[in-house]
């Protein structure tokens, strides 16, 4: 009797040991990120009977498991993807919302210097200094719209940057998360346990990934997560661990995109549309629906206003007798085959109609037969058997063969502001007069400076500083959506957190009272073996 005493004791004494190793280990994790709170579970052994009853033979601690709720635990990553994602695309609109609105620096200003310059000349066709002073106008409306542009082209540099290291940091946490998936297995296979930590530091690895992509995790009978992300592409099965990578755009050697490796051994890139969520995700979002929108926007006024200036000039006359000529270099359209094009047909562009042009990009394909060109804007596609063809302002030509499957990429605007200039040096040779020989006239000044609130861009629906204001406007709208949005996530995420923790954190409180009952438990049992052991040497005594 005194050792079944004796091993009651013990096994009190081992539980309370247990419990004080717990509550310890979750007093001193308290503030560890992605920690949950870990709890003993412990119930009687087995009873014996001795003839006269079944006597108890103590305790026994069957596992140590933490407390998670893996549903609160997922709400927590979508939550933290989208908020994520927002406060990328808001910061990053933030930028463009300063520059283009910005009273001084931005283009309005610089528009109407460039129209009252044309205004002087009107009033004073004939003098140098008017003239001069609009040349010197227009040189800085050229330069205000390549500073812009040249802004905006940081923004998207600075995209790719940040993309890149995204998807260095995606590939890391993938790395992990397959190393803990194996940790995990072989831990459990070999004691049949949970090893809790480890748990952990992949759940927290899991919710770090979603600050950088949203991913989907699908959990495997044996325990390992399996986690896809974009469209269903696989990042994570068990062990193995998928490399994404940084590829340049096929049909845009500047831009850079996400692709992976294929079983074939080729890149294959996945598409923009795919990526929701995280800051890889928010950084695409931006580019493809704002950054690019508002780089098209500003070109589409530049060119429009480079367009219908020149044609109004050409109707004039210098103050030499000779027509006019072109006022601005207008840039050209954009044009990009597809570097994964088997054919060497080449695809030439030029606008007829600075009038009729959008702010979009267009896609143009070729299945074997037919063309399909596609407005990326909407969506909106035109399907047609040869060339040329004008669309929405820019005429189209094809030369050379092409193969099922080649591609094109045409850029209407995208160059218009960085590439503008003023063709002219020499301020005699602004058209200011409507006929030869008449260095007084200035009909053809006033008909260039009536441009300033003609309709000339969208199909004659808009002002050239209607078109910009409409720009500036759609930027400004898009930001403030963003940062309502950005903080209402803020507080999803906070909310979905603290029911989690609320649910899985260590309460210090707790944990002390915790502390005291077990070490009171402890003490006890500690009493329990003292006793057995004087009753056994007592019993020991009497067989002496």
């Amino acid at each position: 009797m005194a050792t079944n005493i004796l091993g009651i004791g013990q096994s009190a004494l081992t539980a309370a040991q247990v419990g004080l190793n717990t509550t310890g280990h979750n007093i001193a994790n308290a503030s560890t990120p992605g920690y949950s709170r870990q709890v003993v579970v412990q119930g009687a052994a087995l009873s014996q009977n001795f003839g006269y009853g079944f006597m108890g033979q103590g305790t026994e601690i069957s596992t140590v498991k933490r407390v998670y709720n893996e549903y609160l635990g997922v709400q927590v990553q979508t939550a933290q993807a989208t908020k994520s994602g927002l406060d990328t695309y808001y910061t990053q609109m933030q930028q463009i919302d300063n520059l283009l609105a910005d009273t001084t620096a931005g283009l309005s200003p610089a528009l109407q210097d460039f129209f009252n310059g044309v205004q002087e000349v009107a009033s004073n066709p004939s003098l140098v200094p008017a003239r001069q002073a609009a040349l010197s106008s227009a040189e800085s409306l050229a330069a205000r719209f390549q500073s812009m542009a040249g802004r905006l082209q940081e923004m998207e540099q600075g995209v790719n940057s940040q993309m890149i290291s995204s998807v260095g940091a995606i590939n890391t946490y993938a790395q992990q998360i397959a190393s803990l998936n194996d940790a995990i297995g072989k831990a459990q296979r070999a004691s049949g346990q949970p090893p809790n930590d480890l748990l952990d530091q992949r759940d927290q690895l899991m919710v770090d990934l979603n600050k950088e992509i949203k991913a989907t995790v699908v959990k495997q009978g044996d325990g390992d997560y399996n986690i896809f992300i974009g469209n269903g592409h696989p990042l994570v099965v068990g062990s193995k661990a998928s490399t994404i990578m940084n590829v340049a755009s096929p049909t845009n050697p500047e831009k850079i995109e996400v692709g992976y490796q294929a079983a074939d051994g080729s890149t294959v890139v996945i598409g923009e549309s795919g990526f929701v969520g995280g800051k890889l995700g928010g950084l695409i979002e931006f580019r493809s629906k704002s950054l690019e929108q508002a780089q098209n926007a500003l070109g589409r006024v530049a060119i429009g206003l480079a367009s219908s200036f020149n044609a109004q000039h050409q109707l004039g006359f210098d103050l030499n007798g000779v027509a006019g000529g072109a006022f601005f270099n207008v840039a050209a359209p954009v044009v990009n085959a597809s570097g994964l094009n088997l054919g060497t047909a080449t695809l030439s562009a030029s606008i007829s109609d600075a009038n009729a042009l959008t702010t979009s990009d267009y896609h143009l394909s070729y299945d074997g037969s037919n063309y399909t060109l596609t407005r990326l804007s909407d969506k909106t596609t035109t399907t047609f058997a040869g060339f040329p063809q004008t669309v929405d302002g820019v005429d189209l030509n094809l030369a050379g063969p092409i193969v099922a499957g080649d591609a094109f990429l045409i850029r209407p605007t995208n160059a218009g502001a960085s590439e503008i200039e003023v063709a002219i040096t020499d301020t005699a040779k602004i058209a200011a007069a409507a006929v030869t020989g008449a260095p007084g006239d200035n009909r053809n000044a006033l008909a260039l400076g009536a441009l300033q609130t003609a309709n000339t861009l969208g199909n004659g629906t808009i002002t050239y500083q209607g078109a910009y204001a409409h720009l500036v406007s759609q930027v400004g709208n898009k930001t403030r959506e963003l940062e309502v949005t950005s903080s209402a996530s803020g507080k999803l995420l906070t909310e979905a957190k603290l029911a989690l923790q609320a649910e899985s954190g260590v309460n210090l409180d707790e944990e002390a009272t915790n502390l005291l009952r077990y070490q009171q438990a402890y003490q006890a049992a500690a009493k329990v073996m003292q006793i057995a052991g004087e009753m056994f040497d007592m019993l020991l005594t009497l067989g002496g």
